[in-house]
Parts: structure tokens; sequence; C-alpha cells
């Protein structure tokens, strides 16, 4: 890697850590915690208030990455770190379980995976982009492995609130993170060749890709918080010993390993994202 990509992929590592950090804070505990709000024994309106950040965040995936092409990646990146951060203060000065929701819709708003990923690949070369791409994920599941161990902890220390306001003020440190410490991004060419979103959406093998991932995901991630004591049930009674072996998590791990599985075999079938296949 040049320096510039050392940089880039440093930078925008860290960025997707800060942004991930404040999220994993809040998913172990959140459907605990949460029931001590008004409102919160309502199983509906808390699972509402824990998936809406997905919705909103699946929905404007698309949107915040074709203003990106239009707008400049870095300009984008700053818009949705910062409605990501009002979005986590919100959350952190509600008073009851609609007051979650709404902060946390607000969050899923603030939708810069995308971009990020796009700024990525245009400050990296083709040879070299797996490696960035690589430092990504490791960032996000180290991240992951670090909140497991600190949101019990901060959350007696600090509460749900305070993890909230903690969120939003790593998602300020993204900012200054990308205005600062990002290089700057490519211009683009005024008459360069754009894709076509349909073209996209036509390629078998993306498609392939993608409904592999999207299949996958429902059935992984809930599975990084705790049932709620109302969902719970044990699998096998006779050998539970005070531990409550889910039945939804249960279900939901067998079917990750399947769909691991599934998406390994279909994705294997024709190597569509390596030019030289």
């Amino acid at each position: 890697m040049t320096p510039t990509e050392r940089r880039a992929s440093a930078s925008l590592a860290s960025i997707f850590a800060l942004r991930m950090l404040g999220l994993f804070l809040v998913l172990p505990v959140f459907a605990l915690e949460a029931r001590k709000y008004p409102g919160g024994d309502d199983p509906v309106l808390l699972g509402l208030a824990m998936g809406i950040y997905g919705l909103t965040q699946g929905l404007l995936q698309l949107p915040f990455g074709m203003a990106s092409d239009r707008f400049g990646r870095k300009r984008v990146i700053v818009l949705g770190l910062l409605v990501f951060a009002a979005g986590s203060f919100l959350a952190a000065a509600a008073t009851d379980l609609q007051g979650l929701l709404v902060g946390r819709s607000l969050q899923g708003a603030g939708a810069v995976s995308a971009a990020v990923t796009a700024l990525l690949a245009d400050l990296t070369r083709d040879e070299v982009r797996t490696k960035a791409m690589a430092l990504v994920g490791a960032s996000i599941g180290l991240m992951f492995a670090v909140s497991l161990v600190l949101a019990p902890m901060l959350a007696a220390a600090v509460g749900l609130a305070g993890l909230f306001a903690i969120t939003g003020m790593l998602a300020l440190l993204g900012v200054a993170v990308i205005i600062w410490g990002a290089p700057a991004a490519p211009v683009m060419q005024p008459g360069a060749p754009r894709g076509r979103l349909m073209e996209v959406l036509r390629h078998p093998g993306l498609m392939r890709m993608n409904f592999g991932v999207f299949v996958l995901h429902p059935f992984s991630w809930p599975c990084g918080s705790p049932c709620p004591p109302f969902w719970c049930r044990p699998v096998w009674p006779r050998i539970s010993t005070g531990r409550c072996i889910c039945q939804p998590c249960w279900a939901r791990s067998c079917s990750w390993v399947a769909c691991l599985r599934w998406s390994a075999a279909v994705t294997s079938r024709k190597c569509f994202w390596r030019p030289s296949c």
C-alpha cells in the first residue's frame, strides 16, 4: 500500500470502529435496560424500538450512496454522522420508550456505510482493496468483542441514557476523523460514465451474493443481544440449570450456520468478484 492508501484505510476503518462501537455498546443491554422506561413492558414496542434502526438504515443506504456520487463522499459522510449523533443524543434524553424509538430511528437515518465504503474504494487500487476492506472488517469485529465486555459495566455505571450519549460523542469524533484524518476524495470528472442502478440489480452474481447476505443477517445479528425474560423459553428443560437456552436464539444460530453454508455454495459457482476469473 502507498502512504495515502494506508492513511485512507486506517482513517475510514476508525470511522467504522467509532460508529459501530457506539452501536454495539447499546446492543447487548438494550432489551434489558429499555424495560425500565415507561412503556417498556410492551414487547411489540420494545422490539420496534430495537429494530427501527435497521429499518431506516436499510431504506436510506441507497439514497445516501447516490447522494455521495452527486455531492461528494466526505460531505455525505459528515452529514450522516451528524444525523447519527443527533439521534443518539435524542435517545439519551428520552424519558419513555416512544422517545427511544424516535431516537433509534434517527440514528438509522445516518446511513453512511455505503458512502464510507465507496470512499475507501475510490482511494485504493484494485490490488490492495481487499486488504483495506479486511482492515475495516477487523475493526468492526474488534469493536463487537470490546463492546460485549464494556457494555454491562458501562450500563451499570451510566445507564442506557449514558450509553447513547457515549455513542453520540463517538460519532462526533468520527466527524473529526473524516474531516482532518481521511485523505481528500478524488475529483470526479464531469463526463465520467456512471453505473446505473438497474444494471446492478440485474447482475446475477451480485444478486446471489446480496441475497445470501440479506438472508444471513436477520438470523445472525439479533443473537448479539439477550432476549427479554418474556421472550425466553427453555429448549431442553431437563438439562437447563437455571440458564435459559432461548428458542429464538437457538433457531437463529442454527439458521445462521445453514445460511452461511448456502451463501458460500451459491457464490462459489462463479468467481464474479475477481476480474481475472
